[in-house]
């Protein structure tokens, strides 16, 4: 193998039960976004922008379909010879094998791939935030200071801190305190996910970690620590743009509703961090004389005789006459038929929506009663429904409300 001074290592293992029914039979990493990509999209264009050809994707959680779709890599350009980008799922090594523990177990795993490199840095990324960056600044932030392990940081509001791992800064922005989802957060600096980690010092926590017996094996839970604990030169990188998790629907449409502000906040049309994908040709979309668009992303091979306002449609959605769709994520090749009305949901891949359905309609009249398709993930009004799921005529949707099964 050619040395390589940076291998990437993302992982796309979780189970992401938090987004429901899009994720029950594929992984987190290749639920749609934006109307053209997956989520997936923008780590892996993030490398190949950053000049970082060399990337593991290690999978666990239904890994079928994100095996398939990054395929030999080639919409990345990471379809080389020295280099690439690599599946890693879990294997039998010897006489055993076992399912990756934790996001440390899952780079212990894989230490023998990465020593194949003989790499300076690794840069340790996650498959399921929304963003655009260029890991060299990173990278250089990390080799100024000097450092072993740098963690990309940003700001949030305090109240939502303790959703993620906290971190300490003194005045040169090295880390004095590093919590994993504090109750009571003590600052309102996070951790993005995103470490840079010198190979020998991170290998040498790995091998350590893996002996620990009560080790949750976590790179955030006991990696961090045990480097801050035993002194290790850890520092920071602050991020000042735009970057979400979307690990749950209401974070999910909510990006998806980012895109369409003005100016957006996440700019999809900047040719130095251009997003690549993999996405099959369509035909261009239509636009009856009757249609009316507003404030929206429509993909190619749509087909519009209703009214979108605000909403994100995926390539090959139908949008029948006298339909309204307002404030949604419709997936690709949906079709909704006439006098139908949806309003912040988000529509799974070939659902069929029949004539005069509404889907959260705020104007509907009231059809009382409990709601049957309550589900704990959907949240603020957000209602989900899932991939291939047939809706007949007339049927009214709640809000709040997942949909796994044929309505009629």
């Amino acid at each position: 193998m050619q040395r390589k001074n940076c291998v990437a290592m993302i992982l796309a293992g979780g189970q992401g039960s938090r987004l429901g029914c899009l994720t029950k039979l594929t992984a987190k990493p290749v639920v749609p976004f934006g109307g053209k990509y997956k989520i997936i999209d923008f780590t892996l264009s993030n490398c190949i922008n950053s000049g970082i050809d060399t990337v593991g994707v290690l999978t666990q959680y239904q890994p079928h379909e994100l095996t398939r779709y990054i395929g030999s890599g080639q919409p990345w350009d990471l379809d080389r010879y020295n280099g690439g980008v690599y599946i890693l799922p879990p294997y039998v090594k010897g006489k055993s094998g076992e399912w990756y523990k934790g996001t440390a177990n899952a780079i212990y795993q894989n230490i023998a791939f990465i020593d194949s490199f003989k790499p300076k840095q690794v840069l340790i990324l996650s498959s399921d935030h929304i963003y655009l960056m260029d890991y060299r600044e990173m990278l250089e932030t990390h080799r100024d200071k000097q450092a072993e392990a740098t963690i990309a940081v940003l700001t949030v509001p305090i109240e939502e801190a303790g959703r993620f791992g906290v971190v300490a800064v003194d005045a040169s922005m090295r880390v004095v305190n590093f919590a994993e989802k504090p109750k009571k957060p003590q600052s309102n600096l996070i951790s993005m996910g995103i470490y840079v980690f010198n190979w020998d010092v991170l290998k040498r926590y790995l091998i350590a970690d893996e002996k620990t017996e009560k080790s949750s094996n976590d790179i955030g839970k006991n990696i961090m620590p045990a480097m801050l604990g035993d002194g290790v030169r850890l520092y920071t990188h602050r991020f000042h743009s735009y970057w979400r998790d979307v690990g749950t629907i209401e974070s999910l449409w909510q990006a998806n509703m980012d895109l369409l502000e003005k100016p957006p906040s996440l700019d999809l049309y900047n040719d130095k961090q251009r997003v690549y994908c993999r996405n099959t040709i369509l035909p261009p979309h239509y636009v009856s004389s009757k249609a009316r668009i507003t404030n929206s992303l429509v993909s190619e091979g749509c087909n519009i005789h209703g009214q979108v306002e605000r909403s994100v449609l995926f390539p090959g959605v139908s949008v029948g006459k006298g339909s309204r769709i307002v404030n949604s994520v419709v997936f690709q090749n949906v079709k909704i038929g006439d006098g139908c009305v949806i309003d912040k949901a988000i529509v799974g891949n070939g659902a069929v929506i029949s004539g005069g359905c509404t889907i959260n309609d705020p104007e509907g009249a009231s059809h009382g009663g409990a709601n049957k398709y309550e589900s704990e993930f959907c949240t603020n009004g957000i209602s989900l429904i899932a991939s291939e799921i047939n809706i007949g005529g007339g049927v009214h949707i709640p809000p709040n409300s997942m949909v796994e099964t044929d309505v009629y």
